[in-house]
């Protein structure tokens, strides 16, 4: 059986053109980049070149990039590292109750040291409100963490216009021979980089986390954007790589494979997006009209160019994904990384979503290899599982 891949969202396969330029560091040029020897400095060479490739999609410097083992040990590195800077104190930071896990979890420890977190609530489309960031902003707040766009239902968060909200407080409420400027400004860009155009000075942003393996890369690695002049405290201790912020001997093979991944997509990035916002807006089109009692989760424009999230009245979210499973096709009910969680997800439930509505969610993510033919043979078959799945529920749809 040929399956088809829609679960991008969750991880996507990496990119012959990728593993093609990790081959050689995988065997002949196998180096420590800290040794000083050619092998080394063969090795370090290519991990800078690597980074220069990761510091253009996202318009940084080479030198603010900082490569970490993923998107969570980066979103762990900015909000503990970070908090870890400051004195003890009352600090406070400001999230949104959508988070990633890998956002919410760091923040469920710093409360357990005391640090107050203000979870900021969403709209019925999944956006936060730049004005709810500006009421609850105070000398105290050190970080805010919004992501970029939401894993599940792929809202696309005002970024730029919370940014200068934050700016703006910064510089009215400046502490005259401060070492630190407060708050900073932090987003988790693992579903965007790559995937939308990212200019950290436009974005405003003080920190940004990335993923290699949400764009064609492999996995295990992944990026701190850190802006230059912004202290942080190490995350890992030990050896003094990434300029003494991150000890380990760095995945060379990997972080190779990040940076082509990093290239690919900028080159690509405009024809990408145009082919995969017309994939995304047909597969919408097609469910919500051929489907009774479905609705579109997220923004209807806000919203990532691969992302499709539907609620289906009346049935389970797992049951259709083992049903279309079968027949070959992957998908996913929300995050894969909660995948395995009973509850119904907590993205949907802050949308305001009822419960048995928020189970019966399903995401489709499309990708770089998702054919037209792929997207109506999902359809073709998900539309027989439905009515199956709708005998047998107790849930009867009117």
């Amino acid at each position: 059986m040929k399956r088809i891949y829609l679960d991008y969202a969750a991880t996507t396969p990496i990119d012959p053109r990728v593993l093609k330029t990790m081959a050689p560091y995988l065997r002949s040029v196998f180096g420590n980049p800290s040794s000083l020897h050619y092998e080394g400095i063969q090795a370090k060479n290519a991990i800078e070149q690597a980074r220069q490739k990761v510091a253009q999609l996202i318009a940084a410097k080479t030198e603010e990039i900082i490569f970490t083992s993923g998107g969570t040990e980066s979103n762990n590195f900015a909000l503990k590292g970070i908090f870890y800077q400051f004195p003890r104190g009352e600090y406070q930071i400001i999230t949104s109750s959508i988070e990633h896990h890998a956002i919410l979890e760091p923040c469920k420890f710093l409360e357990s040291l005391g640090c107050k977190v203000i979870y900021l609530p969403v709209d019925k489309d999944g956006l936060v409100d730049p004005e709810d960031v500006r009421k609850n902003l105070t000398p105290q707040t050190i970080l805010v963490s919004i992501m970029h766009a939401n894993n599940e239902m792929g809202a696309i968060q005002p970024i730029a216009e919370i940014a200068n909200i934050i700016r703006n407080f910064r510089n009215s409420n400046q502490i005259p021979n401060s070492k630190f400027q407060i708050p900073l400004f932090h987003t988790d860009a693992v579903q965007t980089a790559g995937h939308l155009p990212i200019n950290v000075n436009d974005l405003g942003v003080d920190l940004l986390s990335i993923s290699a393996h949400k764009l064609y890369g492999p996995k295990g690695v992944g990026a701190l954007y850190l802006k230059k002049g912004v202290r942080i405290k190490p995350f890992m201790h030990g050896g003094e790589q990434e300029n003494n912020l991150r000890a380990s001997t760095e995945n060379v093979p990997a972080i190779v494979g990040f940076g082509k991944a990093a290239e690919l997509a900028k080159e690509n990035l405009e024809k990408e997006i145009k082919y995969l916002t017309d994939l995304r807006d047909d597969l919408i089109n097609q469910l919500l009209s051929k489907i009774k009692n479905s609705r579109l989760n997220g923004h209807s424009v806000k919203r990532l160019p691969n992302n499709v999230n539907v609620s289906i009245e009346g049935i389970e979210g797992e049951a259709m994904l083992v049903s279309l499973d079968l027949k070959g096709i992957a998908c996913s009910t929300g995050s894969a990384c909660s995948s395995n969680i009973l509850k119904p997800s907590h993205v949907m439930m802050a949308l305001g979503l009822e419960p048995e509505i928020a189970h019966g969610s399903l995401r489709f993510t499309l990708g770089r290899f998702t054919k037209k033919s792929e997207i109506d043979l999902t359809v073709k078959n998900l539309l027989p599982i439905i009515e199956r799945l709708r005998k047998i529920s107790p849930l009867k749809v009117v």
